[in-house]
């Protein structure tokens, strides 16, 4: 399977259900509402999949990129993908594993964009959520994009975190988290 984003370039994905890639429209979504901010950032993809999120960012202009995926078949195609569109001054990395744990490891690192899209139906959002806040990843002035379906979504709030804007788009919703202002 194939899948196309910003420039007409065409990414892997993997055939199944094990990934999911973020829906052409929501995509497109994201990087209206952050275009202009995208050029120079620090992204970190959550729950990555294809890395077609990652992808997009660095044919934006990200200058560094991360990615966490558990499965090491998509980390493959994560890898491939990102090698096809990277420029030679933009650095990239694709950690597999848990994600929770992965974040301990990024301590001390600050990203301006971070888009996290797990499985909806899973149990990641609140350690996802507090080990942000906690390892304090989300640079000040940065946005942190929650992928998830618009029913039934609760989390409790994390102080270093407020939701800046949410959006809906059919069965899918995003919750856009900033650091909170003290």
């Amino acid at each position: 399977m194939s899948l196309r984003i910003y420039g007409n370039r065409l990414l892997k994905t993997l055939p199944g259900q094990e990934t999911r890639p973020t829906l052409g429209r929501v995509r497109e979504a994201v990087f209206n509402i952050w275009q202009g901010s995208i050029s120079g950032c620090r992204w970190l993809d959550l729950c990555a999949g294809s890395g077609s999120m990652g992808a997009e960012a660095l044919c934006r202009g990200a200058s560094y990129v991360v990615g966490i995926e558990q499965w090491s078949r998509a980390c493959a195609i994560i890898q491939e993908n990102w090698q096809q569109v990277a420029q030679e001054d933009q650095k990239f990395q694709v950690l597999r594993g848990d994600v929770v744990q992965r974040l301990k490891t990024l301590g001390g690192q600050q990203f301006d964009r971070i888009y996290f899209d797990p499985p909806y139906a899973s149990e990641l959002y609140q350690p996802v959520l507090e080990a942000i806040a906690q390892h304090q990843l989300l640079a000040e002035g940065g946005e942190f994009a929650v992928e998830h379906s618009p029913n039934n979504w609760t989390v409790e709030p994390v102080p270093a975190l407020e939701i800046c804007r949410q959006k809906v788009y059919g069965n899918t919703a995003l919750t856009f988290y900033c650091p909170a202002r003290i």
